[in-house]
């Protein structure tokens, strides 16, 4: 609900690629300076333009970001969150498969992490996400 008179805030909608890879440790990268939230730590992806579906979205904005191109991605997860900046709907995608080499095209630093990450400040955006995976791979860790 809004507030009487209150603009209401559109969703951005933006698809996201945890990548991971085979020791299970992912992918994270920094804000670009110039952004809001420069130099803190997320997974990588960006906005979903008019007429491309998530997965187009997230193959586009990696290649961009990354220089990588991805096999596939499907929606694991959508999650919301109101930043001072914008009201995002994220798509979260797991990716498992790339080709070519990453390269830092907006100047980002990165970093592969297992989990607990050791990098901070981490976007508040992603925190429930690193949560449940979290909770995932407890619950399939073999019992000692």
């Amino acid at each position: 609900m809004t507030a009487v008179g209150a603009p209401v805030r559109k969703h951005t909608e933006v698809a996201v690629g945890i990548l991971i890879r085979a020791d299970d440790a992912l992918l994270l990268s920094t804000r670009p300076e110039g952004k809001p939230y420069a130099g803190y730590w997320e997974f990588p992806g960006g906005k979903i333009e008019a007429g491309e579906s998530v997965e187009q979205a997230l193959r586009r904005e990696l290649e961009e970001e990354l220089g990588i191109t991805i096999s596939g991605a499907e929606v694991w997860k959508v999650t919301e969150h109101d930043y001072p900046h914008a009201l995002v709907r994220l798509h979260w995608c797991k990716v498992h498969a790339w080709k070519g080499e990453f390269e830092m095209r907006e100047g980002q630093a990165m970093c592969w992490q297992q989990l607990p990450l050791d990098v901070t400040p981490v976007l508040p955006g992603a925190l429930p996400v690193l949560a449940w995976l979290a909770d995932e791979r407890a619950s399939t860790a073999p019992a000692r």
